[in-house]
Parts: structure tokens; C-alpha cells; sequence
């Protein structure tokens, strides 16, 4: 099991727990790119085709309803390929 899998698992059985630099890389190697739309904004924008996640930036743990759509999102786009 990948390092990658451990942690979509972590996720996916605590979503209160995810930090936001694993939710980063994560989305890094699954190729979307990452913007943030103001200067000093707590908002992050990830796009990747047709997907859009929308992350706020609250230390030191994502919000858990991002980290359910964020596995909704990849378990899409591990489906389409």
C-alpha cells in the first residue's frame, strides 16, 4: 500500500483529521492546479478539467466536508481512467 493509499484511507475514516498539506499533495499528484483567487485569501481553488474543489485554509485541519468531496472527486476521476 502507497503512501498516497494510506492517506486517502486516513481520510476517508477520519475526515475531521486531514491536514491541509496532505490535502495538497494529494491533489498535486492527482494533476490539479492550484490557485488562490485574492491576495491574503484563505480560499484555494483546485481545478482539473471539469472539476473544481474549493478549500478554506483554516489551521491546522481542512474541513470535513471538503475532505468528503475531495473523495468524492477522486474516486470520479479514478473511475474515468
Amino acid at each position: 500500500m502507497t503512501q498516497r493509499e494510506k492517506l486517502i484511507d486516513r481520510m476517508r475514516n477520519n475526515p475531521k483529521g486531514v491536514r491541509f498539506e496532505d490535502v495538497d499533495a494529494l491533489l498535486a499528484y492527482y494533476g490539479f492546479e492550484r490557485r488562490q483567487p485574492g491576495s491574503g485569501s484563505s480560499h484555494y481553488v483546485y481545478r482539473r478539467g471539469a472539476h473544481v474543489i474549493t478549500i478554506a485554509r483554516h489551521k491546522p485541519f481542512v474541513h470535513s466536508q471538503a475532505v468528503r468531496e475531495i473523495l468524492r472527486i477522486l474516486d470520479d476521476i479514478v473511475e474515468e481512467e
